[in-house]
């Protein structure tokens, strides 16, 4: 008797989850025929939308990725940065970023001529993104973008970068292309595709902005978009300081928070000038002469003690890119043990 009534709730268990993806199959397919003409009215070609939808089915896997994902959390715990600039500034990330500085020296120093965005930059997130293009994902980007969008919990995002995959369809990507992580970013710099439409941009002078397998392309396509998010020229992004015995933190607390991303921005300082920094005790720890009017904020990312870094305002600029303090560190620290 147990066996049998085991059995049936396994039975019972199957035919949920088949009416299920029966309801899900059903209701992707509905909601692409609403987006299709969302689509249309924003330009997009009939031919592209007849090519694309009829060949795009649910894709579970990626709503179960973007479930598992962080969202808001109550949690005021925050993890140590040295294991993760370890992680990330280790010695195979940097000297790949030597070789591949090396490689596109002369190209790197024409767009840092034009942009003002240092070459070690460029580099630094091509390696932070992709290790130098060494993955950037498999998963179909209208299929994982419609679905995630059809899924709803991010329809805001995913529904625009959907529509904006079908518009580089329009402009001559080829279909077979579209592949990068479950989440919509591709390419060598993991853009996501209203990005790739806003600042991608060909290199080399072919005519095509191929951040797919092109370093040339990718380095002026993070470039430009580093200018586009407000890269200010000849300043750095930050550098590790040291903050002086008893220093009094308590006149550091942030007047205000940035909207965006507000977990990031509230670890930061109030914006001080360097020769007000300097004044105070806190110094470069290398000894380097920096201009004394530059804003900058400090961060001690592991806590009174540890290294602590004032942070300029192109520092932000690397927020723009990932929202992430670890992330924005640990590029411009990759960076600058590259160009060493």
């Amino acid at each position: 008797m147990r066996l049998a009534k085991a059995g049936l709730a396994v039975m019972l268990s199957l035919m949920a989850g088949a009416s299920a993806s029966a309801q899900d199959a059903e209701g992707f397919q509905a909601y692409l025929r609403e987006v299709a003409v969302r689509a249309r009215a924003q330009g997009v070609q009939q031919s592209t939308l007849d090519a694309v939808l009829p060949t795009l089915t649910y894709n579970p896997r990626v709503v179960e990725l973007d479930q598992q994902q962080p969202g808001s959390s109550n949690t005021t715990t925050v993890s140590r940065f040295a294991p993760y600039r370890i992680r990330h500034v280790d010695a195979a990330r940097i000297s790949r970023g030597r070789a591949a500085y090396a490689a596109q020296r002369p190209k790197l120093a024409s767009i840092e001529r034009q942009t003002g965005v240092p070459e070690e930059i460029m580099v630094a997130i091509w390696g932070h993104e992709t290790n130098y293009g060494s993955y950037t994902g498999d998963f179909d980007l209208p299929r994982s973008l419609a679905t995630l969008a059809y899924e709803g919990r991010r329809r805001s995002l995913f529904e625009p970068e959907f529509i904006a995959t079908l518009k580089m369809i329009d402009r001559g990507v080829p279909r077979d292309r579209l592949k990068g992580s479950w989440a919509g970013a591709f390419g060598y710099p993991q853009f996501l595709p209203s990005i790739y439409l806003r600042v991608a941009r060909d290199g080399d002078g072919d005519g095509i902005a191929n951040i797919w397998s092109n370093p040339e392309d990718t380095l002026a396509s993070i470039a430009n978009y580093f200018v586009d998010a407000g890269w200010r020229p000849g300043q750095p992004w930050g550098f590790a300081v040291r903050v002086p015995a008893g220093f009094d933190r308590s006149i550091l607390t942030p007047k205000s928070l940035s909207p965006r991303c507000p977990r990031v921005f509230e670890r930061h300082s109030q914006w001080r000038t360097l020769a007000e920094w300097q004044a105070q005790g806190v110094v470069p720890n290398d000894g380097r002469q920096v201009d004394p009017t530059i804003q900058a904020t400090l961060i001690e990312p592991d806590g009174p003690g540890e290294t602590a870094y004032l942070l300029t305002g192109n520092y932000r600029v690397i927020l723009d890119y990932n929202c992430s303090n670890y992330y924005a560190l640990s590029v411009g620290l990759l960076a600058d043990a590259i160009a060493r």
